[in-house]
Parts: C-alpha cells; structure tokens; sequence
C-alpha cells in the first residue's frame, strides 16, 4: 500500500479571499481507540470553516485524519487537537469542528469546538 497516515495537512490558496463563504466537510468514517479499553470509538465529523488566505487539501486531511485510527483519545481531546491542527494549517477565519461519536455503553457523544479569528 503506497498511501499512508499523515499528520502533515496541505493547503491551497484561497480562490475567493476578499469573499467570506463557508466551507462544509463531513468524514462519517473517523475511528480512534478508547484511551481505557483500546476498543475502536466511531464517528462522524464534521468541519466547517470561512477560510482566509488558505483552504485545506482534502487528500491530505483523510490521511490526516486516518492517522487516529491506532491512536487512544478521549472524544474531547481528540476533536480539540483537530480544530488545533487545522487552524494551524489554514489559519481561518472562523471554524468548528463537530464530533458525534457512536453509541458506546448506551451513551452517545457530541463534542463541539470552535475558533474565531480574533
């Protein structure tokens, strides 16, 4: 297999700078380990963002995103270290990421984290 996980997120330059408009991604397929059991966590995220000089590549952002896969994390430090990572990358002006992981023990869970430029 050629492709790998990557924490490395690529960027391209904003087509439409001078314009604010919003930029809506879904991954229903994100998996990370529960950080107590090492049993597989499941969710959908989504990311939405106005961006500012730069746009995330998405090739880059599932690999990125893939590399949680073997990894343990708590819902919320995982969907905060995404918003992190991905503010870093592209520096927007505005951006949440929302996480809503699968049942697990009868419990569902929805973690929401924002940015603002300031």
């Amino acid at each position: 297999m050629t492709t790998q996980p990557s924490r490395e997120l690529e960027t391209f330059p904003n087509p439409k700078p001078g314009r604010d408009y919003q930029i809506h991604l879904e991954a229903p397929e994100f998996t990370c380990l529960c950080p107590k059991t090492g049993q597989p966590d499941f969710a959908t995220l989504e990311i939405t963002y106005v961006p500012d000089a730069t746009c995330v590549e998405l090739k880059s952002l599932k690999l990125y995103l893939w590399s949680f896969r073997d990894e343990g994390c708590f819902h919320e430090a995982v969907t905060n270290r995404i918003l992190d990572d991905l503010v870093a990358a592209v520096s927007p002006r505005r951006m949440t990421v929302e996480a809503r992981f699968f049942v697990r023990g009868g419990i569902t869970t929805r973690v929401v984290a924002t940015h603002e430029k300031g």
